[in-house]
């Protein structure tokens, strides 16, 4: 048995035609395009490469994009100051503030001063709270991609028995938290593994469907899969390859070719979750354009 590979690019191509189409059908309506802020920090490569995406896709859906940047010598205070001002500004409907930050900032801090209308990573309590609740506002983005692919993959998730690799507080618990949900997509049986975990494959090797979001390369082998099990690979890392002209390549945290002689079917990494990631942050921002617009 050989999987199907999951297409993230196809379903985020989708996506952005129905995101497309409710900013053409808000700017009929009550005249107003949504506004996404991205505030980032420093010069880490990969949160430039992310930001530049989400830059790209803003402006193929028809929302209004913005990047304040500035280096990593700001202090709290300052970044405090920009979120503030962002908050307070009414043609700014999502604020993203890209993660990681320098370690001399308070994360934590810097998601709580963000305002729950406009945090369109769904990071804010109130926000973690109300999908905690079953009344979710904002969920983080790559969790609601990967009940999307999901649900487009006509995949039964009512009462399947879901293991989720990972307990981060931007994928692992956030998802967990969406498949539990009454609904379509969701109502699984969910089983969250981590470090402390006693036999992963144990569990894994139960799961309908397997999630992995570890982010460590080779976390899922194909011993681990269940045979006809649906594979979702969330992790993204850089390894060393001198065959490839940046000197790198990415992997996600499943051995991809083993898997896929065992799984029904399994995103690749890349062009599986990533695109669905940022497809979705739009979805989000047009969510909380509709929410200021009925204020």
């Amino acid at each position: 048995m050989t999987a199907r590979i999951i297409d993230g690019k196809q379903v985020a191509s989708k996506v952005h035609e129905e995101v497309a189409a409710g900013v053409a059908e808000l700017r009929e309506q009550h005249g107003s395009v949504p506004g996404l802020t991205v505030v980032l920090i420093g010069d880490d490569p990969a949160s430039h490469s992310y930001v530049k995406g989400k830059e790209r896709a803003c402006e193929k859906v028809g929302i209004r994009t913005d990047t304040i940047r500035h280096d990593a010598s700001i202090t709290q205070e300052e970044l405090i100051g920009i979120v503030e001002r962002l908050n307070a500004d009414p043609e700014v409907n999502g604020i993203l503030v890209q993660l990681p930050l320098p370690k001399h900032l308070d994360e934590a801090a810097v998601i709580h001063a963000i305002d729950p209308l406009k945090d369109v990573d769904g990071l804010h309590p109130e926000n973690a709270g109300l999908l905690i609740l079953g009344q979710p506002r904002f969920a983080p983005a790559t969790p609601l991609g990967v009940q999307r692919m999901l649900v487009e993959e006509n995949v039964d998730m009512n009462g399947a028995r879901v293991v989720i690799v990972g307990r981060s507080k931007l994928v692992g618990m956030p998802l967990a938290a969406l498949l539990l949900q009454k609904g379509p997509g969701a109502n699984a049986t969910v089983t969250v593994c981590h470090t402390g975990t006693k036999d992963i494959g144990a569990e894994t090797r139960r799961a309908d469907v397997l999630i992995a979001a570890a982010g460590f390369p080779g976390t899922v082998t194909a011993d681990m899969v269940k045979p006809g099990a649906v594979v979702i690979d969330v992790g993204v890392s850089r390894v060393e390859d001198s065959t490839r002209k940046r000197g790198y390549r990415l992997t996600g945290d499943v051995d991809f070719e083993e898997a896929l002689e065992v799984a029904s079917a399994i995103t690749p990494v890349p062009g599986g979750v990533g695109p669905m990631t940022i497809a979705m942050l739009l979805v989000n921002v047009l969510q909380a354009a509709k929410l200021a617009a009925a204020n």
